[in-house]
């Protein structure tokens, strides 16, 4: 039963994202410009002594991944807000509905979103020469990562938008998302940042090393160390996502 649900709920949110053409475009079009802009005006920094990548194209192909994941989960974090003015999570409550098959349904289409920008971040990063340093094995593992960060921003989204109960509120989160990108190691690693207030903000910010993780496997290739990081802190993201999830959606349901 729980399973069904969950199945139906999945196909419902997936089916949503695709009739909105924005929820698609915008995850990948705005990554891959910035991606590109990136590597063009920071090509430079390459010639620093110990930068880890031949091009900045290949250090900068990290970036997409996480900054896609971000975008998309608070734009179906904001469908999720959506149900909740609508009264659709009301609705739900005259079936038997489960609390947990709302919650996995909507993060069912946000994984399928995210499951297809892998694809196009990865074919667009070999179409322009980036390589992959973990070779074929480790292609599995960049899905197994990328999904893992989808997953992250998708279950903080919906604590999010269950809390906050409007689109508007969900939309005015976005900067704060934002700004945790750009005072991460996106565009310089974090042992050659001369500026050591910045450099600290970065060693705290958990989104450093979930782009230091999909980074080892394009630039280094097998980084033990930069992928156990990534993977925890994809997880321990997760795990505080749902559970918080899962309390404001009890919350929701005991309001209405």
């Amino acid at each position: 039963m729980l399973g069904q649900q969950i199945a139906q709920l999945t196909w419902r949110s997936t089916v949503r994202i695709l009739r909105q053409p924005a929820y698609v475009i915008a995850p990948l079009g705005f990554p891959l410009a910035l991606f590109a802009v990136n590597s063009a005006g920071l090509a430079s920094s390459t010639r620093l002594p110990g930068f880890p990548a031949k091009t900045f194209l290949a250090f900068a192909l990290a970036v997409p991944f996480v900054q896609g994941a971000l975008i998309s989960t608070l734009n179906t974090g904001t469908e999720l807000a959506r149900d909740i003015q609508t009264g659709f999570l009301n609705r739900l409550q005259l079936p038997p509905m489960r609390g947990p098959a709302l919650i996995a349904g909507h993060l069912g289409g946000v994984l399928a979103l995210g499951l297809f920008q892998v694809v196009v971040y990865l074919s667009v990063g070999l179409a322009a020469g980036t390589g992959f340093a973990a070779g074929a094995g480790g292609i599995p593992v960049l899905f197994a990562l990328a999904l893992a960060i989808v997953l992250a921003f998708g279950s903080l989204g919906s604590f999010v938008a269950l809390r906050a109960g409007t689109s508007e509120s969900v939309q005015g989160f976005f900067p704060v998302f934002f700004v945790a990108l750009f005072i991460s190691s996106m565009n310089a690693p974090r042992n050659l940042m001369s500026v050591g207030w910045f450099r600290a903000v970065a060693t705290a910010n958990p989104v450093s090393y979930l782009i230091e993780g999909v980074r080892s496997l394009i630039v280094t290739g097998w980084d033990g160390e930069a992928l156990a990081l990534a993977f925890g802190v994809a997880t321990g993201l997760a795990a505080l996502g749902l559970l918080a999830s899962g309390w404001a959606l009890r919350v929701r349901l005991t309001r209405t």
